[in-house]
């Protein structure tokens, strides 16, 4: 069956960077897009970044210039590599396959369980 698996969380001081993964396996990797979402306490989860099959990306504006998508389908695993970190970005990182209109609605057809990313300031 499907299954994405994040990791690379943690907790750091502001400004600093994290590299979030995530390995996918189950499917043929380069049939869906790819996105991240992130989900803070009290809050609704948000799409933060998003890339399709032939490698087109698009991000959230709250991460842009910041945060980097990117993907190695020879390992068939997602990367979020997260730069100049502030608080508000503290959250659950969660990885999503699936088609493009449902990542990009937010209802993609597979979850992974999350990585919990913590910024202090």
């Amino acid at each position: 069956q499907v299954q994405l698996v994040e990791s690379g969380g943690g907790s750091v001081q502001s400004g600093r960077s994290l590299r979030l993964s995530c390995a996918a396996s189950g499917y043929t990797y380069s049939s869906y897009a790819m996105g991240w979402f992130r989900q803070a306490p009290g809050k609704e989860r948000e799409g933060v970044t998003i890339i399709d099959s032939d490698g087109s990306t698009s991000y959230a504006d709250s991460v842009k210039g910041r945060f980097t998508i990117s993907q190695d389908n020879a390992k068939n695993t997602l990367y979020l590599q997260m730069n100049s970190l502030k608080p508000e970005d503290t959250a659950m990182y969660y990885c999503a396959a699936g088609p493009r209109s449902g990542v990009l609605a937010g209802i993609p057809d597979y979850w992974g369980r999350g990585t919990q990313v913590t910024v202090s300031s």
